[in-house]
């Protein structure tokens, strides 16, 4: 009777090893997935960073080309080089982003977008500035610019949807909390944003 308790006790002891040790190699494996998944975002969100500077790059030589013409409307090009001045200052953390944050910078970049198609929209009322190659450079560079800036936006909320998903889905979200894993925000498209832009007709 006695030995049968202890082979009991062993047999317990084995069980209870057994499911910590499963919990163990899960948690280990959920936790390290949610960093590759965060850091994935990270990554995508860093790209986005780098063509949004990209085109805030352009402007000083957009601002010098557009200067050479006297005539041209100050006022306009001032709201530019403002707006650049806005969207540039914001600097956001991704690992502690918030919806907040996200809407913050994404109305900076709306409204440098805004100031620069209103800007392009006066350059033709003038043809020798229109024709002008710095202008014409600024205007390839502007497009390609404009569409990585897109494509770069749907990578990174496919990488956030991939790790929202992730630490989401149950039993993950019980390790999510755990561990202090929180949802990323999403970058919302704007009005009109599903048209291509059509300022260099």
């Amino acid at each position: 009777m006695k030995n049968k308790g202890c082979l009991s006790a062993g047999t317990i002891g084995i069980a209870l090893l057994i499911i910590v040790g499963v919990i163990f190699f899960w948690g280990k494996n959920g936790y390290n997935n949610f960093v590759s998944k965060e850091q994935n975002v990270n990554s995508k969100w860093s790209n986005i960073e780098t063509v949004y500077q990209k085109r805030a790059n352009l402007i000083p030589n957009l601002e010098r080309t557009v200067k050479s013409y006297s005539k041209f409307e100050q006022e306009t090009l001032t709201k530019v080089v403002e707006a650049r001045s806005k969207a540039t200052s914001i600097n956001i953390d991704p690992t502690n982003m918030t919806e907040a944050d996200l809407a913050k910078f994404q109305a900076a970049q709306g409204e440098l977008s805004g100031a620069l198609s209103r800007l392009m929209a006066v350059v033709e009322s003038y043809p020798n500035l229109k024709a002008d190659q710095q202008y014409i450079n600024f205007q390839r560079e502007f497009t390609a610019i404009e569409n990585s800036i897109r494509t770069e936006t749907v990578y990174y909320n496919d990488a956030a949807k991939d790790y929202n998903t992730t630490i989401k889905t149950f039993p993950n979200n019980i390790l999510a909390n755990f561990t202090n894993f929180k949802e990323k925000p999403f970058f919302k498209a704007e009005a009109g944003a599903e048209k291509a832009p059509e300022v260099f007709k």
